[in-house]
């Protein structure tokens, strides 16, 4: 059986399994898996928006507003007003959050060794470089169509299958 057959069941049961893992580490520090990923981006992008953030994170906008009005109470960021557009607002992590980023990178740090226990160094970078490559791949695709069989190249134009209708039933058999 060809082992690239599963590729993609693998990789969904992985990341829910790499997830469910970190999940139960950072209910152990009371947060959630979005409130982690909140942090974490903003302490690259401090100043961003609420939707920038969303973007960010990948988190549905309506959503992120809930994130973050919860950790807006538990005095975790703040939200200013934008000077260039007084209806926006600018987030800001406060001196409560930065211990807890630091929490939160230990906490992917030992779920991450987990994940490659009895996993050679080599192997290791040689799984990141395959992995960074096909998403690098993956990416690529974003904007192409997708091409169907009988489609002779990528950069032909995608074609719309049809699927012809069904003759109506005339209810005799």
């Amino acid at each position: 059986m060809d082992r690239l057959r599963n590729f993609g069941f693998l990789v969904k049961d992985l990341s829910r399994r790499y997830v469910l893992r970190f999940e139960q580490r950072a209910s152990e520090i009371s947060l959630t898996l979005m409130q982690c990923k909140a942090l974490a981006h903003l302490e690259h992008h401090e100043g961003a928006s609420q939707a920038r953030l969303a973007e960010l994170t990948d988190i549905e906008p309506m959503t992120m507003v809930r994130i973050l009005d919860r950790m807006e109470a538990d005095s975790l960021l703040e939200r200013r007003l934008d000077p260039a557009d007084r209806r926006a607002r600018r987030l800001y992590l406060t001196d409560k959050a930065r211990p807890l980023l630091e929490e939160i990178w230990r906490l992917v740090e030992l779920t991450r060794a987990e994940m490659f226990a009895g996993i050679s160094k080599q192997e290791r970078e040689a799984f990141m470089s395959v992995l960074e490559r096909v998403h690098a791949n993956a990416s690529a695709l974003d904007d192409r169509p997708i091409e169907t069989a009988g489609t002779p190249s990528a950069s032909a134009p995608a074609t719309k299958r049809v699927v012809p209708a069904r003759a109506p039933r005339t209810g005799t058999k």
